[in-house]
Order: C-alpha cells, then structure tokens, then sequence
C-alpha cells in the first residue's frame, strides 16, 4: 500500500508528458498545415483534391446527399451539384484525352439532378420550370459535362438538352418584369439569377452567340437594382419589381463573385472589390474570414449561413476562396486556402480526405468546389491590389508556438529549479563554483 501512492504520481506524470506532446504535436501539424500551399490557383490542381472527392462519392453512395436534404432545403441538390462541378473543373485541367473519369463522375451527379429526388423541393409551375434556382445550377453543370467533351465529338442528346434549356431560360429572362426570376413560388435571390445568367453565356461560348442582347439587358437591370448600403447585388430581391429586399450577405455574395466574371469581368471586378472591402476581415488579427453582414450591420444566422461568431459566416469564408481564386487574388485565395487547413481540422489517408471529421459533407463540397475554381467562359482577370499583407500567417504561427510551448512550461521549471538546487550544493561542498 505504501507504493500506492507513488505510483499514482508517476502514473499522472506520465499523463501529463503524453498530453504534452499531444498538444506539441498538434501545433506543428498546425504550423504545417498553415504554411504548406493548400490550393493549386485557376491551373494547377489543389493538393488532395481527389482524395476529397473520393470521399464525398462514398458518402453520396451512402445516402449523405438524402441527409443533406433533411437540413437544408438544397441539401441533396447542391451536393451533388457541387460533385459534379468539382469533378468537371479538375476535368478542365487535363488534356482532352484524359477526361474520361471527370466525364464520367460529372454526367453521374447531373443524372442524380434530373432525377424525382433532385427535382423534388422545386415547382414545376415556375418559369422557367423548376424555377431558376434548379434550371440555372443544371444548366451550368450541363454546359461543364460539354465542355470536358471535344467540340466533334459531343454527345448530340447532351448538346439539345443543353440548348433547349439554355432558350427556356433565355424565354424566361426576357418575359420578366425583373431581372430575378424565382426560385421558389413568391421568392427571389439574385444570386440564383447569376448563376442562370453565366449558363446563357456559357452556351454562346460553347454553341454559338444567342443571348448577348439577354446577358446585356440583365446586367442594365442589374445595376439599377443594386442594395443602396453596399453598391452590391442585394441577398434577396421582390420578386415582381426585383428591387431589393434584404442587404447584400456573405453567403450569396461569395457565389455571385465567383460567376460574375464570366458574364461581365469589369462589372465583376467593381463588385468584387466592393465586397472584399466590406465584408473580408480578420477576427481577432487570427487570419482571413468572412462577414455574413457587412462591417457595422448585425443580423441573424440561418441555415445558409450557419452560425455566425463575431459576424463570421464559415459557409461564405469557404466558398469565397473560389471567388478570389477566379479574379486572380491569389495572395487572398492562399490565406483563406491555408486558414481552411488549419481551422478545418482535415482528417487524409492514402485514399480520402475530409474536413471536421466528415460530419457535414456538404461542407467537404463547397470546399473542393472553391480549391478548383477558374473562369470558364473568360480568361483570369489582372489581379486587384492584394488585401492581404505577407505577414498574416505571423500571429496564428504565434499562437501556435506558444500553445505547443505551454504544456512543458512545467517540465522546464523543475528542471532550472534542480539545476540551481545543484548549483547550490556544488557551492556549500567547495566544488568549483564555490569557495577554494
């Protein structure tokens, strides 16, 4: 019994080095992440891209497109959506010949889309049917499953659907009374409109010129009905007059950046600035992120944007990666590519990989969607003035060392306090520091 108590002590200390070099661990692996590229840019292709989309088609095959449904309204729609785009952008990459997995993957997810459950949320008595929000994101998939397909050797069927719905949208556009056709019965977001818009042009880049005169007048339209608080496409419209509803938001905003560019790059390139310098920030100096709201504006969250600490939108940080990655901000698009490895907490193996543990799936989606963005139709812009300074990394490797240093802070205290001990006793025993 005697020993007892011993060896409890020995057995915390041990606990105790085994959390410490936990947490030392964990700051380098962070350091690491922080420092290693994490994106390719508008060419290259990010580091474990398909690792990550290997793990998103396990977890589709699993049902996590039927789960992603039963949270959000989009939840399976979008998934698969942003599979198949993920796929088709790193398609784009590669020769013409070296296609065939991309093509394959991308015209899966689009089948996934026309399917009931696709179509499932949406009104067929919108115009067009289904509503903008289902015909503009298909049609933009559609038009990426022919672009990864030789001009002389498109699939005819793929091409008519195309075009046909390419006109039905085009109809819808021209008929309105605003520039923003709905979504859902009585609602409109602009930002649904955009991605519709960006299809018409992705058609006369593809097929061949039919709707300048639409994209033109949509962007007139446009830009009598910006938000009057930040000259930006506002998050919600009326959907009669198109005049705006509610104050522009991170969430739709980081969406809109990224088409923008291929509809008008010099509207697009005022706008992005615009946003960037209202709603990218650095909470607490730790970093880039994002803003649901723009600075001075508080409102609440909801299931687009998900939790909102200081008036952060982790949904709109992720997915305007792919927006600043498209107009030629690298040195923004790096940081926040980087801030994503650190705060993501992935989880890799030689075969997936997955962020916050694969809990949310959609989340992974969005990512890979961002990592791999480029224009489709327009070239990469000249990069704006860079927002970021080359330092920004500093403070977050900081806090790293220092939370890496902490647990040993103990450890190096007993070791001086043993060491002047010793010292001591040299002394008082006329050793060589002491007294002749």
């Amino acid at each position: 019994m005697s020993d007892r108590p011993s060896t409890v002590r020995q057995g915390m200390r041990w606990a105790r080095r085994i959390l410490a070099v936990a947490l030392s661990v964990c700051a380098v692996a962070g350091a690491v992440r922080l420092i290693v590229p994490a994106t390719g840019g508008p060419d290259g292709e990010p580091p474990g891209a398909r690792r990550q989309l290997a793990f998103l088609r396990s977890a589709l095959d699993a049902g996590a497109g039927d789960e992603a449904q039963r949270l959000f309204p989009e939840g399976f729609f979008f998934l698969h959506t942003l599979y198949g785009l993920s796929w088709v952008e790193l398609g784009m990459r590669k020769p013409a010949g070296e296609r065939a997995e991309a093509l394959g993957e991308a015209r899966w997810a689009l089948e996934r889309l026309d399917s009931p459950a696709g179509r499932a949320p949406f009104s067929a008595g919108l115009v067009p049917s289904y509503g903008v929000f289902y015909r503009g994101w298909s049609n933009w998939l559609r038009g990426g499953v022919l672009s990864l397909q030789q001009e002389s050797r498109r699939d005819p069927a793929e091409l008519r659907r195309f075009v046909a719905d390419s006109a039905e949208i085009g109809v819808a556009f021209g008929a309105a009374t605003s520039p923003y056709l709905e979504a859902y019965p009585g609602q409109a977001w602009p930002v649904d409109s955009t991605v519709a818009v960006a299809s018409l042009r992705l058609h006369d880049a593809l097929v061949r010129p039919r709707f300048g005169r639409t994209v033109e007048d949509w962007l007139r339209e446009a830009r009598e009905r910006l938000d009057p608080r930040t000259g930006l496409l506002p998050h919600r419209a009326d959907p009669v007059t198109g005049e705006p509803a509610e104050v522009a938001r991170g969430t739709s905003q980081s969406l809109i950046q990224r088409f923008l560019v291929d509809i008008d790059p010099a509207f697009a390139a005022g706008q992005y600035t615009r946003f960037r310098d209202r709603y990218v920030v650095t909470p607490l100096g730790l970093g880039p992120a994002v803003r649901e709201y723009p600075e001075g504006v508080d409102g609440p969250a909801d299931v687009d944007s998900g939790p909102l600490p200081l008036g952060v939108s982790l949904s709109a940080t992720a997915v305007t990666l792919g927006a600043a990655q498209v107009h030629g901000d690298a040195p923004l698009a790096e940081a926040l590519a980087g801030y994503g490895e650190l705060a993501g907490l992935p989880i890799g193996t030689p075969w997936t990989k997955r962020y916050a543990w694969g809990l949310l799936p959609i989340g992974d989606a969005f990512l890979v969607w961002s990592k791999t963005a480029r224009p489709w139709v327009e070239t990469v812009p000249a990069p704006p003035p860079a927002s970021i300074a080359w330092w920004w990394r500093a403070p977050l490797l900081t806090l790293l060392a220092v939370l890496g240093a902490v647990p040993w802070l103990p450890a190096l205290r007993r070791h001086l306090k043993v060491r002047a001990v010793t010292r001591g006793g040299r002394r008082s025993a006329g050793g060589p520091d002491g007294p002749g």
